[in-house]
């Protein structure tokens, strides 16, 4: 998997350049400014952009806006935000093309090693890895104004969690300890109840529900 990483504070960056070539990643580049990140994703092809949403010289969503016209350039370019509070406003953006291969963490995710690292391979792979805060938010504004919400039983919610993470079927099914078959089953039953169309493609039902809770 190869990597362009954009990180302004070298401790940080220099972490996440040897996590990554730890767990097998060819680092492409690692730069510590939006410029630099511009010109990394322009004239290089990785697998992946690895981004803080503030990068000098602005330091406010700049690491986020070169990603966004890398996107525009290179449609699907793979790119996962890293952000040190949640900012509904980052996801929103980075999501509002409807492609796949985007996440979004929190700065603290890197401490996890083994979740970090799965992330950046789900979003290298075309998925999403939308962060746990994030999606707790967007459900908890959704249950309070969306009556569809209120009708999913807590198991359901459960799974339209881990399923707005980015989570498979099986990677839910291990952690809610039940079958694949009956996370299916709940799966068509949140489909039907909020009225959203049946996709066979993992991504696109991700991004399905992330838009519908998002406009809610």
């Amino acid at each position: 998997m190869r990597v362009v990483l954009a990180e302004d504070l070298f401790l940080l960056r220099d972490g996440l350049v040897r996590l990554l070539e730890a767990y097998g990643c060819e680092m492409l580049a690692a730069v510590g400014t939006g410029p630099e990140l511009s010109r990394a994703l322009a004239e290089l092809e990785p697998d992946v952009a690895v981004v803080d949403v503030r990068l000098p010289p602005s330091h406010t969503d700049e690491g986020l806006q070169c990603a966004l016209a890398a996107r525009r350039t290179r449609p699907g370019l793979p790119v996962l935000v890293l952000s040190q509070h949640v900012e509904q406003l980052y996801a929103r953006e980075l999501l509002a093309d409807g492609d796949g291969g985007v996440g979004y963490l929190l700065k603290d995710r890197v401490f996890d090693a083994d979740g970090f690292v799965d992330a950046v391979r789900r979003v290298a792979a075309g998925g999403t890895a939308m962060d746990p805060q994030v999606i707790s938010q967007l459900l908890d504004r959704g249950r309070a104004r969306d009556e569809p919400l209120g009708r999913l039983t807590p198991r359901e919610l459960e799974v339209l969690e881990l399923m707005a993470q980015g989570r498979s079927n099986t990677a839910i099914a291990a952690q809610l300890r039940v079958t694949e078959r009956a996370v299916a089953k709940h799966t068509s039953n949140i489909f039907a109840k909020l009225d959203l169309k049946v996709s066979d493609d993992d991504n696109r039902r991700v991004l399905a529900v992330l838009a519908y809770l998002d406009r809610t």
